[in-house]
């Protein structure tokens, strides 16, 4: 989707991103963002990931979408790459042709995903598998089914984790359970995915949708500027030394206040100073004064 198009949506509210791979509804500032592929578990094939990148750059501009949730359609969030034609009908390409569809994947799976400018919630309502862990990683936030089932099975078919699967399960899961589920490619459910931190939290799959509805609601009572800011900060500077990191947090924050249409921080103090109406421990500031 261009960007006239991304604009047209905006206007009209009668556009929807997305295709015949991915899938997108709008409900009351949430983008619900399905990988649209049931009969192959959703595995990602290059036009799945070219359809996303139109997807996530649509939504960007789009004004229905305050926060985003990834899921998949059917049974699965998604069974990883598609062996056939991601791996398969691409071996004998020419190796720029390869390096552009593997770098079309990872982009969006890694890169813009995991620093997207509206907060992004994973809803893993089923298999995942292998590829798959990169966008459900690269998510802030992650919901899972208890009956969801994840696996990292590249071992089984003799391949590493790759892709930067390797390195989003080695920044979530300590040492030992990562290389535990790395090298014997057995399979757990949602319930152990919490356990580890892999995701935020497990519940019933028939409160699946329900549950991620409300942590999304969560969020849009927030000032989102300010949450999608301090995402950005965590994930810059979790990799910096602390004076580095000082510096940085500092120049963040003036970067925050200039940036926040809504005066987050001059509403808070003046209801935290001077109405004494604001307890910043125990709730958010009065967004409405």
């Amino acid at each position: 989707m261009a960007v006239n198009d991304a604009r047209k949506a905006i206007e009209t509210e009668e556009v929807v991103p997305g295709g015949e791979n991915v899938k997108v509804e709008f409900e009351n500032g949430i983008a619900w963002v399905t990988l649209n592929r049931p009969n192959k578990r959703n595995a990602m094939s290059p036009a799945l990931n070219s359809e996303m990148h139109e997807v996530l750059d649509a939504l960007e501009l789009d004004d229905r979408c305050k926060v985003l949730v990834l899921t998949g359609a059917g049974e699965s969030f998604s069974a990883g790459m598609d062996l056939k034609e991601y791996f398969r009908d691409i071996d004998d390409d020419h190796p720029a042709k390869v390096m552009k569809i593997r770098r079309n994947a990872t982009a969006w799976q890694w890169r813009k995903l995991s620093y997207y400018s509206k907060p992004t919630i994973a809803m893993v309502n089923g298999w995942c598998f292998g590829g798959a862990f990169t966008p459900m990683l690269s998510c802030d936030l992650a919901i899972a089914a208890d009956e969801a089932i994840f696996g990292l099975s590249e071992v089984n078919w003799g391949i590493i984790p790759a892709g930067n699967v390797t390195r989003a399960v080695a920044g979530a899961l300590n040492q030992r359970d990562a290389l535990y589920y790395i090298m014997t490619g057995e399979t757990f459910n949602g319930q152990k995915a919490a356990e580890m931190g892999l995701v935020n939290k497990s519940v019933p799959k028939d409160e699946l949708r329900q549950r991620t509805r409300e942590l999304a609601q969560t969020l849009l009572s927030k000032n989102l500027h300010v949450v999608n800011q301090s995402k950005l900060a965590y994930k810059y500077s979790r990799d910096m030394d602390y004076d580095t990191a000082e510096e940085y947090l500092f120049a963040k924050q003036a970067q925050n206040i200039a940036q926040d249409t809504e005066r987050g921080r001059q509403q808070g103090l003046k209801q935290f100073l001077d109405d004494k109406s604001f307890k910043p421990g125990l709730g958010g500031y009065n967004r409405e004064s």
